[in-house]
């Protein structure tokens, strides 16, 4: 593939002495599979279903041409090289979200190291060193409002225009519009936060997953005849305070969940916890790590009179959490 000639362009050329964009000798390590590929860029946190149709015309469209279809993630969210204070709660981890998008269609999937020498870069640098150079990219598939380069002042009719000598695809996919507003990742997190775990999973397409360690706790499930798994280290954004059903998978077989969150004000004032009861598990789990599937809402967190009007609530949470997981579509755990 030619290479294009960053002086023919005053938004491609210069170094950052030139023109205060990143640094000369900046470079990324781009695997042998990833390169000369139908690419796709962006945070992808979550892997929604905005994301899935994206995937889905990138897999169609390299599939086409004969190339992989290449997925590109920024990692951490740029946000919290800019403005720590400002990042969100992240829905996936970065290994969670290259399963996700390999499971979407994604034949290669590359971590973009965010820094701010990768933020640093223009649009025309983006294009020259990141796209072409690096990836060798035969072209994108995004979102309309994909934007890149520093400031993010370029857009996919930037990517058409410096394309088009280099033989590119470059195409678009429709946001995708659920109850009449478009799928974000923004707006999943605002749904999750607010404990709206059936419309939040209903955007991403599948329950929405945390994971967390098990460590010792106070024992105070199990003397209600509840014993719970302390989960400690959450990995993603968690629900709003709560008791919600969920499933987890252990040693491959999959169990119902109950999981409080948040506060225990029955018992004390201390910091919020997540305890998770495994219905019909026996074992040890201490120091494994648990991933819990969140499939609805039981209730919120309140204080109860004693230790046995509590029991009774947990005993009708772990009924209702039967019946949610019973009921709920059948799918990958763990």
């Amino acid at each position: 593939m030619a290479r294009a000639d960053a002086s023919a362009d005053p938004e491609r050329s210069g170094n950052k002495d030139a023109n205060g964009g990143a640094p000369a000798d900046w470079t990324i390590a781009v695997p042998p599979e990833a390169r000369g590929g139908l690419l796709s860029v962006g945070n992808f946190d979550g892997v929604h279903r905005g994301h899935a149709a994206i995937l889905s015309e990138l897999k169609r469209l390299a599939t086409k041409r004969g190339v992989p279809a290449v997925a590109v993630t920024f990692d951490p969210h740029p946000v919290a090289v800019l403005r720590p204070e400002f990042a969100p709660a992240l829905l996936t981890t970065h290994d969670r979200r290259a399963e996700l998008l390999r499971a979407g269609g994604a034949d290669a999937v590359v971590r973009l190291p965010v820094d701010r020498n990768l933020l640093a870069h223009s649009a025309g640098q983006f294009f020259e060193r990141v796209l072409l150079g690096a990836f060798g990219a035969v072209g994108v598939v995004e979102g309309g409002d994909f934007r890149f380069g520093k400031d993010r002042v370029g857009d996919v009719s930037t990517l058409r225009r410096w394309g088009r000598p280099h033989g590119w695809t470059v195409e678009t996919v429709d946001a995708v519009s659920i109850d009449d507003a478009p799928v974000s990742s923004s707006r999943i997190r605002a749904l999750i936060a607010e404990g709206e775990l059936t419309a939040a999973n209903r955007l991403l397409g599948r329950p929405h997953r945390l994971a967390g360690t098990v460590v010792t706790g106070e024992g105070r499930g199990r003397t209600l005849g509840f014993p719970t798994a302390n989960l400690s280290e959450l990995d993603v954004l968690p629900p709003a305070p709560g008791v919600y059903a969920g499933r987890t998978t252990v040693d491959g077989v999959t169990y119902p969940v109950a999981l409080h969150l948040g506060p225990r004000p029955t018992f004390d004032a201390g910091p919020p916890t997540a305890e998770a009861h495994l219905l019909d598990f026996q074992g040890d789990l201490y120091g494994r790590r648990l991933a819990v599937e969140l499939l609805d809402r039981v209730r919120g967190v309140r204080a109860f009179a004693d230790a046995d009007e509590l029991k009774r609530q947990v005993r009708a949470d772990v009924a209702k959490t039967r019946q949610l997981v019973m009921a709920a579509p059948q799918g990958e755990s763990g």
